[in-house]
């Protein structure tokens, strides 16, 4: 998937952020356990109550693998989006391919 995600220079391609969007948004609010690539994993998403930024903390389960980070959804420019200590198309591969059990 990550060719999908970045080009050569490791930059997000434009796409690549409106699908996260659209696959994030329909992740739900709290924790919710799923696969990402065949692993069992537990991901909690967290809503600020105006919507403006979203945080997501996901743990892969029995090993230590983790993705995190924070979106800013801003009412004058693009969102921002603040992997914590990893790459931006790592989190954006992981929301795209996170299947949650509902």
């Amino acid at each position: 998937m990550s060719g999908f995600v970045t080009e050569a220079a490791g930059k997000l391609l434009p796409g690549a952020l409106a699908e996260f969007e659209k696959a994030l948004g329909k992740l739900p609010d709290g924790y919710v356990e799923g696969r990402y690539e065949g692993r069992a994993w537990g991901v909690t998403v967290n809503r600020s109550a105006d919507r403006r930024r979203i945080w997501l903390y996901g743990e892969e389960l029995g090993a230590t693998n983790i993705v995190s980070f924070n979106l800013y959804m801003l009412a004058t420019a693009r969102p921002i989006l603040k992997p914590c200590e990893m790459s931006s198309s790592k989190v954006v591969e992981f929301v795209l391919g996170f299947d949650p059990h509902r």
